[in-house]
């Protein structure tokens, strides 16, 4: 239900000005009504009040999440990254028969950390062929690159999606027929032309013999100590009786304290001197709204005059939070990613640690390459929490 902060505020008896800051933070996700007001769900505006009221406990500290059962269950991945879905599943107990990745560093960084016998494609997706696989693998995965379709929501089926990388997801799945196949991308693409681009995926992949359901997975409820939105996939062959299974959300919350204590120094990158000048005088967890007027105006320029929040710029993280969702770079104007108490961009080793990357896991490249494979990455707690639902569904069969 769609109210008004007020509304929202009676009901929850939250005040309006921690509602508010809820929202500016990015914890919250606000509307605008016709007139212009801002809308808040009501239900996520309460269970983000009873997750933030639970005592810090053991619950809530910074782990990487490992299973110590293993299973038979096979997975083929695909647009792999950095391996942070991969190393997900694998700390869950799935074994992986293949990992494809077509840029030169994350695939190195794949190599670097995955055991020797893992089979590692680095190559364009579109020149492999999956009919060796047909009914070898029990799980087909993709976070598949998302460009828009020419001819979405024109009920073409394959035509529709030919010349994008989900169609070779697509082709993957119809060469090697999984069990389950899993897709994940941004929360975008559930509006992404009006929802067409989602119906026409979802429409593709029940064309190929599954029945389809999806969520919007918020990462910073499950062991991610970040406010990053990703949207799962979930796709059952027709022939086989299992129900869906998604993971459930913690009622707890990591904070970037948690996350950051104790992590090694690493390379990153600088601010320009003018930069650090101005993000000096931000509070912890604040943004250029902090700065006196002249210099909002000065470092906004003409985004000054923009509607809209503009969150991420000038921003300096908190310290009792999630950090706000990593970007490709922390320096860019448009999404600052600041240390919450000295006044630089979180290094390489930081990033990894709040995408639950573990301090061994050696990415390949430059400083900006490996700053873009972990933005890039899907939290690998995030990986292991749909992977022991990828295990409990197979479970299932057997039972």
């Amino acid at each position: 239900m769609a109210l008004t902060v007020h509304e929202v505020s009676t009901q929850l008896s939250v005040s309006t000005d921690t509602i508010r800051r809820w929202d500016k933070k990015g914890l919250l996700k606000s509307t605008r009504s016709d007139n212009n007001y801002r809308l808040f769900d009501l239900d996520e505006v309460s269970k983000l009040s009873k997750k933030l009221s639970v005592n810090h406990n053991e619950a809530s500290v910074y782990k990487i999440l490992k299973s110590e059962k293993q299973t038979n269950y096979s997975v083929i991945e695909l647009f792999a990254g950095a391996g942070g879905m991969a190393l997900g599943f694998e700390n869950a107990g799935l074994n992986h028969i293949l990992l494809n990745e077509i840029n030169k560093d994350a695939c190195n960084t794949l190599k670097k950390n995955f055991p020797n016998g893992t089979n590692i494609i680095c190559d364009d997706v579109k020149n492999i062929s999956f009919q060796e696989y047909e009914n070898k693998a029990d799980v087909m995965q993709a976070g598949f690159p998302c460009q828009a379709f020419s001819y979405a929501g024109q009920g073409r089926g394959f035509d529709d999606i030919r010349g994008t990388l989900f169609f070779e997801f697509a082709r993957a799945i119809k060469e090697a027929k999984p069990k389950i196949a899993i897709g994940e991308n941004v929360r975008g693409l559930v509006n992404h032309d009006g929802g067409k681009t989602l119906k026409t995926m979802l429409k593709v992949l029940e064309e190929l013999g599954y029945k389809v359901q999806y969520r919007v997975l918020k990462a910073q409820y499950f062991d991610v100590p970040q406010k990053r939105e990703r949207l799962l996939i979930i796709a059952i062959r027709n022939d086989l009786d299992i129900d869906f299974v998604f993971p459930k959300e913690n009622n707890y919350i990591v904070p970037l304290r948690d996350a950051l204590k104790d992590c090694p120094p690493s390379e990153g990158t600088q601010y320009a001197k003018k930069k650090k000048d101005i993000l000096d005088l931000i509070p912890e967890g604040g943004y250029w709204r902090d700065l006196p007027l002249e210099l909002q105006k000065e470092y906004m320029q003409a985004s000054f005059y923009h509607t809209g929040g503009r969150t991420g710029m000038a921003r300096r993280l908190a310290w009792n939070e999630p950090s706000l969702t990593l970007t490709c770079s922390p320096a860019q104007k448009q999404t600052e990613r600041c240390h919450p108490s000295e006044t630089r961009p979180l290094n390489v080793r930081e990033y990894a640690r709040i995408q639950t990357f573990p301090d061994s896991w050696d990415f390949q490249g430059s400083v900006s390459a490996k700053y873009k494979q972990i933005g890039n990455a899907v939290p690998v707690n995030l990986g292991y929490h749909v992977g022991t639902c990828v295990i409990e569904m197979l479970d299932s069969l057997k039972k």
